[in-house]
């Protein structure tokens, strides 16, 4: 698939050495969809928290964001924006392991913020993602 065809390009940019698992910048192409999920958690269908570690929680919360976006039709692939809420910044490291598993690249653009949750969650996500009709 061309550049053209895509919906979202990566824009090359000078970037500071300390950039983790993200694109600074991306190009929506004009007539994309977009598909934008609420914050998920690392919650099962009954609504009991699962796993007690980052990286635990960052996995279900990553599987319920894959499951959010698919009843839209898209997947991460088509993912251009990431706000990640975390109860503990010191924790964003194990994060980015689980995270750089996952994602597909180019990464997504992303914000990460420290944050009180609801109880038990140790991480949020919520996702923008663009998609040609």
């Amino acid at each position: 698939m061309s550049d053209h065809d895509q919906a979202i390009v990566r824009i090359a940019s000078e970037q500071h050495v300390t950039a983790g698992p993200y694109s600074p910048v991306l190009r929506i192409r004009q007539g994309s969809d977009l598909v934008v999920i609420s914050g998920q958690a690392p919650l099962d269908l009954a609504g009991r928290v699962i796993g007690d570690t980052i990286e635990e929680q960052a996995r279900v919360t990553l599987d319920n964001c894959r499951n959010q976006l698919a009843a839209a039709g898209v997947g991460f692939a088509d993912v251009f924006k990431v706000n990640v809420y975390m109860t503990d910044l010191a924790d964003w490291p194990r994060f980015n392991v689980v995270y750089r598993e996952i994602m597909p690249q180019p990464f997504p653009a992303r914000t990460a913020i420290g944050c009180a949750l609801l109880d038990g969650f140790l991480v949020e996500i919520e996702m923008w993602a663009a998609v040609r009709p």
